[in-house]
C-alpha cells in the first residue's frame, strides 16, 4: 500500500467517512481507519457514551455498528465513488475468534478499502471475556483464519495493557499480519462526584487522549524493535510534534482520533506542519524520519 501522507484517520472516530466528509476533507490525509464492523448489527453501550474529563476523553461506545452486511451495500459503495487518494482500512471486530474471518469474507469482494485492521483488544467472549490479544492461541487462530479470507493487508490493533507487547506483535506477525496497530484505548474510570455516579453509562470505559501519547510512542517503539512490519503508532497525537515523536519511534502511518474530534480540521493543519517540519530541517522524505531515534547511548 502506498500513502501520500503518513496521517491517518483513527479508527471510530470517523465513522465510515461520509459522516464527516463535509469537515475533513478526507483526499487530503493519508488515507481513515472506519468504524468496527462485526458479523451482525450492535446496539452498543447505553448513553452516555462519551465524557470529557479534562486531560483526555472516555468512551464506552460498546463497538456499536450496522452489521458488515449494511457496510459492505452502502458504506463500502459510497467510499469507493468519494475517495480519489485516500486509502481505507477496515476495523473488524468480533465476539468469538470465527467473527474476524466471517466479516473479512463478507466484505472482501467489495471495492472501496485497500486493507483490514483487526481489533484483538475486544473481549473473547467464549473465554471469559479475554482479550484476543492477551491469548496467543486465540490471536494466531484470528489472523490466521482472517488471512485464509484475503489477499488484501492485514493490520492487527493491539491493547497498550499487554504485558510484551513486543512477543504479541511477533504472534500476530508469524500468524499472517501484514502491520500492527499500536495502541487502543486505556481501561479508566470517571465519576461524577456530585451525584457518586459514572460519567458513563457502561461505567467503565477507554481512556485516550494527550495523556496517552507516552504509552503509545513507547509500544511502537517496542514493536518496531520487535518486528519488521509497518506500524500504525496511535494515542493522544494533537500536533505534528507529536506525530513525529511516532515517527522517530518507528511509526510508519500516524492515527489521529480524539483530536480530530475536537478540531476536525486539525488532521489536514498536521499534515501541512509535518510538511514545513521537513523543509526546516532539510528533510527530503517525511520516509526518512521512521525509526530515526537516538536511544541514549547508542
Amino acid at each position: 500500500m502506498a500513502f501520500q501522507n503518513p496521517i491517518v484517520l483513527a479508527a471510530g472516530t470517523a465513522a465510515y467517512g461520509r459522516e464527516i466528509a463535509d469537515v475533513v476533507r478526507l483526499d487530503a490525509l493519508g488515507g481513515l481507519i472506519t468504524k468496527a464492523v462485526s458479523v451482525e448489527p450492535r446496539a452498543g453501550a447505553p448513553a452516555p457514551r462519551v465524557a470529557d474529563f479534562g486531560d483526555g476523553m472516555i468512551n464506552a461506545i460498546g463497538l456499536a455498528n450496522p452489521g458488515a452486511e449494511l457496510v459492505r451495500r452502502e458504506e463500502l459503495p459510497w467510499l469507493a465513488r468519494e475517495l480519489r487518494t485516500a486509502r481505507v482500512i477496515v476495523n473488524v471486530v468480533g465476539r468469538v475468534v470465527e467473527d474476524f474471518a466471517e466479516v473479512v469474507g463478507m466484505l472482501d469482494s467489495v471495492d472501496g478499502f485497500q486493507a483490514y485492521e483487526l481489533n484483538v483488544s475486544c473481549p473473547n467472549t467464549r473465554q471469559g471475556g479475554l482479550e484476543f490479544g492477551a491469548d496467543p492461541a486465540a490471536l494466531a487462530t484470528v489472523v490466521s483464519r482472517a488471512r485464509a479470507q484475503t489477499r488484501r493487508p492485514l493490520f492487527v490493533k493491539l491493547s497498550p495493557t499487554l504485558a510484551n507487547i513486543g512477543d504479541v506483535a511477533k504472534c500476530a506477525a508469524d500468524a499472517g499480519a501484514d502491520g500492527i496497530t499500536v495502541v487502543n484505548t486505556i481501561p479508566g474510570l470517571v465519576i461524577e462526584t456530585g451525584t457518586r455516579t459514572t460519567a458513563l453509562g457502561f461505567g467503565t470505559g477507554g481512556v485516550s487522549g494527550p495523556g496517552l501519547r507516552p504509552v503509545g510512542v513507547l509500544a511502537t517503539w517496542k514493536v518496531s524493535r520487535a518486528v519488521t512490519l509497518p506500524v500504525i503508532g496511535l494515542g493522544g497525537v494533537t500536533s505534528a510534534d507529536d506525530a513525529l515523536q511516532y515517527l522517530m519511534a518507528g511509526a510508519t502511518l500516524v492515527g489521529i482520533g480524539t483530536a480530530a474530534l475536537a478540531n476536525p480540521r486539525l488532521p489536514e493543519r498536521i499534515v501541512a506542519d509535518l510538511g514545513a517540519w521537513c523543509s526546516v530541517h532539510r528533510v527530503a522524505s517525511i520516509r526518512d524520519v521512521i525509526g530515526s531515534l537516538r536511544w541514549p547511548g547508542s
